[in-house]
């Protein structure tokens, strides 16, 4: 099983943040309740406020892990991660037009009728698509 299943189908029970990262946690020595709770912020778009997709936070926790950086490696390292960021961010984007959970899924979450419009809808799916895709763009970046 891929990493983008191995997230989806954690996803539930954990956020969509935490989904990605925990797929990918155990790759860089990163224990998984560790990758729960660095991730858990990051879920419905940082705390149900819907600004970036979790998944796609998740994905970027995890090429962060991926690129080894260490205190002493400078800005010449923290721009090549910079570059394959802005490669996943415009990769997922042009695939979905946006990287906003709000205009992601046409619903607020933070309210009782936004998360009624979610689980009426079942917009979990759609949120495992979007767990996917991250994975997949994350896999492509990958140091």
């Amino acid at each position: 099983m891929n990493k983008g299943e191995i997230a989806a189908n954690a996803f539930g029970p954990i956020n969509c943040a935490q989904a990605v990262l925990s797929a990918y946690a155990g790759d860089y020595d990163l224990e998984k309740d560790k990758a729960l709770q660095v991730a858990v912020a990051f879920g419905g778009g940082m705390g149900r406020m819907q600004e970036t997709c979790g998944a796609v936070s998740g994905a970027l926790i995890a090429l962060g892990l991926s690129s080894g950086f260490k205190d002493g490696d400078g800005r010449d390292k923290i721009n090549v991660v910079y570059d394959k960021v802005y490669d996943l961010i415009t990769d997922f984007t042009e695939l979905n037009k946006t990287v906003k959970c709000r205009d992601l899924l046409g619903c607020d979450l933070r309210t009782e009728e936004g998360r009624e419009f979610f689980k009426e809808n079942n917009l979990r799916e759609n949120c495992k698509s979007y767990i996917r895709l991250a994975c997949k763009l994350l896999d492509k970046y990958i140091f």
